[in-house]
């Protein structure tokens, strides 16, 4: 019923994009998939205007899936390599990391509360190495972990939000981390050896495939969430750090929103 009930929702939002987009004269519509661009999507190829999309993820999502046959050109860093779009700062601060001083716990601006356990559990290890750590831990975790660092005397540079990030990859040598697309190209552009730890409830699990298309050719460390243990801390110290950071030069380009417009065929619209 609840299927149902959200075709019919996207059919009759359809209609009234197909409205939208003659009233202002749209010439293309450019998609990154997903629910809400749907009633877009269809309304354009029914409209007969050029339909381009941008897939995020190594695992195609459902309704790209569906409308990649229809759309005029199909973006995929990973199955195509075409350049995914990150901001010039992350490849301004790029440098080859050779050896383990500092480590980086990145949770997002929400959050991951198994990335901010795994901290925790080998943060004495990282600190009896004499690693820096720097850690953010999202707004709701920000009090409990800051605390925990304290009352440990383990000195760390602890955020909830910052809104230069580069700035603080910059300054690690190894980052932990989810695997969503723009984090992960963020981190491949910085050239930053990363352990991905994937949203376990992503859809189509996207974010796993996401950081094993960069583990499957030696630019990264994947483990499930359910894997994580206070000896993955092992795996990290033993890590080619230079090998990894030198790989992943190959992942990231530069200028990927300029090749992304200059694809899109300035004569159709």
């Amino acid at each position: 019923i609840a299927k149902f009930s959200s075709f019919m929702q996207i059919m009759k939002n359809t209609k009234k994009a197909k409205e939208i987009l003659r009233a202002h004269n749209i010439k293309a519509v450019f998609s990154v998939g997903g629910y809400s661009a749907a009633p877009a999507s269809f309304a354009a190829i029914l409209n007969n205007i050029p339909l381009y999309i941008h897939e995020q993820n190594a695992h195609i999502g459902t309704l790209n899936k569906i409308l990649k046959p229809f759309s005029k050109r199909f973006f995929n860093s990973f199955l195509y390599n075409d350049p995914y779009p990150v901001e010039d700062k992350f490849f301004e601060s790029a440098r080859i990391r050779k050896e383990l001083k500092t480590i980086i716990f990145l949770g997002g601006s929400q959050g991951a509360v198994a990335i901010n356990e795994f901290a925790l559990q080998i943060a004495k290890k990282l600190n009896d190495r004499g690693i820096k750590i720097i850690h953010q831990t999202g707004k709701k975790d920000y009090t409990r972990v800051k605390k925990f660092y304290k009352d440990k005397k383990i000195e760390a540079d602890v955020f909830d939000f910052y809104p230069k990030l580069y700035e603080k990859i910059q300054k690690a040598d190894f980052a932990i981390s989810r695997a969503g697309a723009s984090t992960l190209f963020e981190l491949a552009a910085n050239q930053i050896p990363t352990l991905f730890i994937p949203y376990p409830y992503a859809a189509g699990d996207q974010q796993y495939y996401n950081a094993k298309f960069l583990a499957d050719k030696n630019a990264a460390l994947l483990k499930r969430q359910n894997e994580l243990n206070p000896d993955t801390v092992e795996e990290i110290f033993n890590a080619d750090l230079t090998k990894i950071s030198n790989n992943l030069k190959k992942f990231a380009k530069k200028d990927g929103a300029k090749y992304i417009a200059e694809q899109i065929d300035v004569l159709s619209i």
